[in-house]
This record gives C-alpha cells, structure tokens and sequence, in this order.
C-alpha cells in the first residue's frame, strides 16, 4: 500500500507527536476533517508504518536514571557472526535506549540511561563480557539541551 502524504496527514502527525492523549475528535477539530476521515487517515498511516506506535514519555530523572552515556565503539570484527552477536548484546541490555552504526572514525554509538556512574562502570563490564571491541569509551552528558522524539515534519 502506498499512500503520499498531504498537509493534512502531517498536521495530524504533528499533533499525535505532541499528545497521543487526544482524541480522534480533538485532531479531526484541529486540522478541519470528520471524525471518520480523520480515524481513515490515521489508520492508514498506523497500517502503512509511519505511525510506528504510541507511548508514554517516561522522565528518566523521576524513575531513577538521570544519567545519558554516550559509548562510542570501535571494532575490528566486521562479520556476520560478530554482528549477530553484537545486536544480540544490545538488544539484552535495557540500558541501551538507542544504537547506531556510524560512518567515519566510530563503528557504533550508543545511548545509555543509567542511575549514576557506579552503574555505567557495572553496565560497562556486562556489556565487555559479552562482545569484544577493540577500542569502547564513554562521553557523560551533563546538561540535555535538546531531546526529542518527533520527527521534523
């Protein structure tokens, strides 16, 4: 199924970005459409893939995991039994909010949220214990400037 989408179908994935919360009534209100052919719209998307899901935004301070890490890694294993591995690895580690392979000097960054550093220092020897890397380091955030989940629309 294709579908291009319009103006109409990125107002309502602006607002659904912003508030999940409101109702089908609410966004059909906000970008001028009925009920039915808002929910049509909606549906579409969501069937198509470009609605992914809908969640919570935990605040990582109130639950107890303050602290952003980002590991940068560099290996020199590059095949398929390593990667499955590797992806394995980070798929266990509930720690690990986000990874990406990279172009350039890094193989893969990872984004980390952990309670403090005691707790990156323990995350830091599972994760060594269970993938080899030749070169792994950290970077500590101290002020998050900007953090998003909405896609540029």
């Amino acid at each position: 199924m294709t579908h291009e989408l319009d103006h109409i179908d990125r107002a309502i994935l602006r607002i659904l970005q912003t508030d999940t919360t409101l109702s089908v009534d609410d966004i059909s209100a906000a970008v001028n459409l009925s009920r039915n052919a808002c929910w049509r719209r909606i549906k579409v998307m969501e069937d198509m893939g470009v609605i992914k899901g809908r969640v919570a935004l935990v605040d990582p301070a109130s639950v107890g995991v303050p602290l952003t890490v980002m590991v940068l890694i560099k290996t020199s294993a590059h095949d398929a039994n390593w990667l499955k591995q590797f992806q394995a690895a980070l798929h266990s580690f509930p720690e690990i909010v986000g990874a990406y392979r990279m172009t350039g000097d890094l193989d893969y960054v990872l984004r980390v949220r952990v309670a403090d550093v005691p707790a990156y220092d323990a995350f830091y020897k599972r994760l060594n214990s269970r993938i080899s890397v030749s070169d792994i380091s950290a970077s500590f955030v101290m002020e998050e400037i900007k953090e998003t989940t909405a896609v540029p629309l």
